[in-house]
């Protein structure tokens, strides 16, 4: 039977608190580290592995994390996500963000279809629509090719579909997979709308018109503006736009596009990459044959966190570490730092996936908690980050642990050699040294100059950024983030916290506003 407990009311939770701290700067010497190198990692799918040497663990730590990831049922819990339990308390719905790349347990049946055959279906239509673009059959009105897809969408629609194009984009040119440029339109700011239509030829572009319920407000503001330029350049909107909404939104059966591809409501927009939110542009933009091997990492990665021992299942280990940071050892923030321009995006994804979830002061049941649940996340690319704000992650009064990813070989596979080594081998020499520095410090007697050390780090390292090493990496973080859900007993599919904020931005544009809120709207000459 589940049980779903408050962290608080976990006897393996006390217990924990009372194990012994690790001294990092110790176990990470010159005299322990190597060993422990090589001992604290995990194989991941798609070529990875999430290696946690330079965290604030032993095998004590590990035993304790281990114990409280049974007392809270974790892998119990994600088995009943994935074979079809109502997860997601707050909107009465499953949770089946996995289905779309995979079945891991039974078969599911909502709405009076399987649901992993409905996302299959979809899939293939995707597939095939893409394949029609690309070979000439689906033209614009003179009969000329597309060359240019732009997704419109915001939040979950925009940011994961965004970092996962501008992950594979170079990719996809060494290899020959690359179809149409892809530009993404999601602020409702006129000028990010404008900026994008000027970048391109609307004349050859494929809009994506992105919005499961068919009323999000930016999305559908951005529409007009394109439509509007569709219509000052003598074009339809109907012979240059689709749909990716669910089946009963006001989009669905509309004649404004030339076709709608559908998702439904047990898939959250921060979890919607794999859907058909990703799909339709990842496929127009490298083929469905790239898509699919994105969508067999992800899914090779979900078997994986299905595992019931916490050492074998990396998604389930980097999340119990990162539940002792936070609620054992005190650390407010995880900076997530990708060596690899590619995924420069990534991590304003995380950002959303894991702030938007488990930023959360009541559990799944409504009920207030008395202990702290999800971080700040923030980051950026090395080594762009180290001349940005490793100053205070090295010298900062707080401790940030930090995520490191990274790659022993580039996406270009024709580097030079400078100075004696490549481009590559220079930034993996960086993150090799910053994960040393960040644990061991160094004993300077100017203290401006003295680094003090035992500053955790974890590294995700690959052989090359693939789609199906990309698949893995967000399949990864996707269910770290659910498993901190389940040990924090809150409701990590939800996101109520979005939506005060568009209740009183309705009424600002109604004109019903008093005190603050109208004396804002006057300074802003709405």
């Amino acid at each position: 039977m589940i049980n779903w407990k408050n962290l608080d009311t976990l006897a393996s939770y006390e217990e924990l608190k009372a194990v012994k701290k690790v001294d990092l700067k110790e176990v990470m010497s010159e005299e322990n580290g190597a060993e422990r190198v090589k001992k604290y990692s995990v194989p991941m799918a798609g070529n990875l592995a999430f290696n946690y040497a330079a965290k604030e663990v032993d095998d004590k730590v590990l035993e304790a994390l281990k114990k409280l990831a049974e007392e809270a049922q974790l892998a119990e819990k994600f088995e009943e996500l994935y074979n079809g339990a109502v997860i997601n308390t707050g909107e009465k719905r499953m949770v089946l963000h996995h289905l779309t790349r995979g079945q891991l347990g039974n078969k599911v049946e909502a709405d009076g279809v399987d649901k992993r055959e409905f996302y299959i279906n979809e899939q293939k239509r995707i597939a095939e629509f893409a394949e029609k673009v690309h070979s000439g059959r689906i033209t614009n009105a003179a009969g000329e090719k597309f060359t240019t897809v732009v997704q419109i969408g915001i939040g979950g629609s925009d940011l994961g579909p965004r970092a996962m194009y501008l992950a594979l984009e170079n990719w996809a040119k060494q290899n020959g997979k690359f179809k149409m440029e892809a530009k993404f339109i999601s602020n409702v700011d006129p000028d990010d709308a404008s900026a994008v239509l000027n970048s391109i030829d609307v004349a050859h572009s494929i809009f994506i018109l992105v919005s499961k319920s068919g009323t999000t407000l930016e999305t559908l503001t951005n529409q007009s503006f394109v439509t509007d330029a569709l219509k000052k350049a003598g074009l339809l909107s109907s012979d240059h736009m689709i749909a990716v909404t669910s089946e009963t939104s006001p989009l669905a059966k509309s004649d404004d596009f030339i076709e709608a591809f559908y998702m439904d409501d047990y898939i959250g927009g921060r979890y919607s990459s794999t859907s058909g939110v990703g799909g339709a542009v990842l496929s127009l933009a490298f083929g469905p044959d790239v898509f699919a091997e994105f969508l067999d990492g992800a899914a090779a990665e979900d078997k994986l966190a299905a595992k019931k021992n916490l050492l074998e299942n990396p998604a389930m280990l980097d999340a119990m570490i990162g539940f002792y940071e936070r609620n054992v050892l005190g650390y407010p923030s995880t900076a997530v730092l990708p060596y690899s321009q590619a995924l420069s995006r990534f991590p304003a994804h995380l950002q959303q996936l894991d702030m938007e979830s488990n930023g959360k002061s009541v559990n799944r049941f409504g009920e207030d908690i008395d202990y702290v649940t999800g971080p700040v996340i923030f980051g950026e690319p090395g080594t762009n980050g180290q001349h940005s704000f490793y100053q205070l992650l090295h010298q900062g009064t707080d401790i940030i642990p930090l995520q490191f990813i990274g790659f022993k070989n580039s996406q270009i596979g024709n580097d030079v050699d400078i100075q004696g080594s490549t481009s590559q081998q220079k930034l993996c020499a960086n993150v090799a040294a910053q994960i040393v520095a960040f644990a061991c410090g160094k004993e300077d007697e100017n203290k401006n100059k003295n680094f003090e050390g035992g500053r955790p780090s974890s590294i995700i390292i690959g052989d090359k950024l693939t789609p199906a090493a990309l698949g893995a990496l967000l399949a990864h973080f996707e269910n770290k983030v659910m498993f901190q859900g389940f040990v924090w007993n809150v409701n990590s599919f939800d996101q109520e916290g979005v939506q005060l904020g568009k209740v009183l931005a309705k009424r600002v544009l109604a004109h019903e506003t008093e005190g603050a809120l109208a004396e804002y709207s006057r300074l802003l000459n709405i």
